[in-house]
């Protein structure tokens, strides 16, 4: 197979159909996305699938914020329904420290137009019930988050993307990038070669192979984090927001009649591994009896394990490399990637087509680890 493409995206997770979408619905025309495996495969349909505003860096608040509005219209611009609950998201704060982070966090989210305050313990545990508020000094919870189902999220774009004239190849390998001086000349792949001078690696975890094909460095790490999936529970308020113990990480979210559990594992490796083990369940059950401990009595009756992108700094890669020309990228989310895909999309399209994104995202430029520049991210989950 040759081909030839305009553009050339790789990944087909959540970033890599929404740039394909909104390349192609701008009449870029040839638009070519190769994914390896199906499509959301990777990290995206092993996602939580929440969706938020709540962050401590303007630049997440504003992509967050701008995702949020297009998961809303999704069904009327999309056509697809992505199972979207605006529920709200729920951070549980037990020390000075965490409220006076997020204090400042909700100034500037509500600067920027996010809805967010700080509430009561008391107010926190009638938002959700299944909690203890033994410990608890505040909460930090904003309405307008929520959670949706990633996978959805994936095939609608890809659907409209491909209605738009682009071309999705999947179970199609890359496995190299030719250039010829400063200029990317083809994009190798198992099926054959495509001629382009524009590649865009979205590739989640496994972008910084990718970008060493086009010699860019894309300090991305894969770390496994897994999540459990419990038996249904009665009596679940139908707004039960996404909640997080911000001191241990546990979260959880209503999932179908059950709950989606999950929390970090500080003794987890970097690496690609992405099969399940137990060796978090005491430490996750530490959590839920410090924090949530009705969670205790439900049975798990499934799970899963994916990888987050991590950066040095935990802030995502998105940009365009100053050589070689036209290779662009958006990576490195660091678990808030499926959230913000849709404004990355819209951000990569600009980028592409040579004309100002609503938001300049030149502080996440991948060069700012050799500047000596890192922008940290605070509101991690």
């Amino acid at each position: 197979m040759n081909l030839q493409a305009r553009v050339v995206i790789v990944g087909g997770g959540v970033m890599g159909t929404s740039i394909a979408y909104h390349l192609a619905s701008a009449g870029v025309r040839d638009v070519v996305l190769v994914e390896r495996d199906e499509l959301a495969a990777g990290s995206t349909s092993r996602a939580a699938g929440g969706v938020r505003a709540q962050f401590s860096d303007e630049l997440n608040i504003r992509l967050g914020a701008r995702s949020l509005e297009a998961f809303d219209r999704f069904g009327e611009e999309i056509g697809h329904d992505i199972g979207l609950h605006r529920v709200g998201y729920l951070f549980l704060l037990s020390t000075p420290e965490q409220v006076a982070s997020f204090e400042q966090s909700v100034r500037l989210q509500n600067s920027l137009g996010v809805p967010s305050r700080l509430i009561t313990p008391e107010e926190a545990r009638r938002r959700s019930p299944l909690i203890t508020t033994e410990g608890l000094l505040a909460a930090a919870y904003s309405p307008d988050d929520g959670h949706c189902t990633p996978e959805a999220v994936v095939h609608g774009y890809a659907a409209a993307a491909r209605a738009h004239g682009a071309r999705i190849l999947r179970h199609t390998e890359v496995t190299g990038i030719e250039r010829h001086g400063d200029t990317l000349t083809a994009v190798t792949t198992t099926l054959g070669r495509i001629a382009t001078d524009t590649v865009i690696c979205a590739a989640g975890p496994w972008s910084r192979a990718v970008g060493a094909m086009a010699g860019v460095d894309l300090p991305v790490q894969p770390l496994r984090r897994q999540i459990a999936v419990t038996e249904p529970v009665t009596g679940l308020p139908p707004k039960l927001p996404m909640t997080i113990d911000f001191t241990t990480s546990l979260y959880f979210h209503a999932e179908g009649p059950g709950l989606l559990v999950g929390m970090s594992d500080p003794d987890e490796k970097p690496g690609f591994a992405t099969d399940t083990h137990d060796r978090w369940i005491p430490r996750l059950y530490e959590a839920m009896r410090h924090r949530a401990p009705a969670l205790l009595d439900l049975r798990r009756t499934g799970g899963w394990a994916g990888l987050y992108e991590n950066t040095p700094d935990h802030n995502a890669l998105i940009g365009e490399a100053t050589s070689p020309s036209r290779f662009l990228y958006a990576t490195g989310f660091s678990g808030h990637g499926f959230l913000q895909g849709p404004a990355v999309g819209e951000v990569v399209r600009d980028l592409y087509l040579g004309r100002a994104p609503f938001l300049d995202v030149g502080p996440l430029s991948a060069d700012r680890f050799a500047a000596d520049a890192p922008r940290p991210e605070a509101n991690l989950v």
